[in-house]
């Protein structure tokens, strides 16, 4: 290999390298609130334990002493306590609880939601009938720009101040400068952008 060639390489892989970072840390944002009527974990199937965690650690914060559940009416793997294959909702409710947090603080909403939309408009019902002003949704890293967008685009012209608080990256989401490096962070990031996109046309 030439050192011109080397050279064209190693600037690319600088760029890639940053481009790459660049790209997941954008889709990332964060909009807490101090107070809330309600946490919402909003449906992610295999990062349930991220996000259920999250909402343990607002609630024990003292954030809202009220953490809502959504139904994406998927499955898990098979549980041999239970005999059979729970629904995620309930694998977060576990989670939750074992987190400290009361059974009687834990609603679980069970109209199915498939997409983050969805469970915008169902929350929208529901607070209303509840006359909340406040909610602060919980997601994964990733997921937190089309979230948020959605969601105020959904509530607009209610009273309701819609705040974001997204897990961290790095338990079960791939940290920005790694992502590339992981399957997973393949199904998180250019899958992220594609779905805002169609998110934007869409809603």
């Amino acid at each position: 290999m030439t050192r011109k060639r080397f050279v064209v390489i190693l600037l690319l892989l600088v760029v890639w390298v940053f481009g790459a970072w660049f790209a997941a840390a954008s889709l990332i944002v964060s909009a807490p609130l101090d107070r809330a009527d309600a946490i919402v974990v909003l449906a992610g199937s295999a990062t349930y334990k991220e996000r259920a965690g999250k909402a343990a650690e607002l609630y024990r914060a003292g954030v809202s002493r009220t953490i809502i559940l959504t139904n994406d009416n998927r499955q898990g793997g098979w549980s041999n306590t239970e005999e059979r294959n729970p629904y995620f909702y309930e694998r977060s409710r576990v989670e939750l609880l074992s987190a400290g947090v009361s059974a009687a603080d834990i609603v679980v909403l069970p109209d199915p939601v498939y997409s983050t939309y969805d469970e915008a408009v169902l929350l929208r019902r529901y607070s209303e009938m509840r006359g909340w002003q406040s909610i602060v949704v919980v997601t994964s890293a990733y997921h937190s720009r089309r979230a948020l967008w959605v969601w105020k685009r959904t509530f607009a012209g209610t009273p309701v101040r819609i705040g974001v608080d997204p897990v961290a990256p790095g338990y079960q989401t791939p940290k920005p400068a790694t992502w590339w490096l992981h399957l997973k962070g393949w199904e998180d990031v250019p899958l992220e952008y594609l779905k805002f996109v169609i998110y934007l046309f869409r809603y």
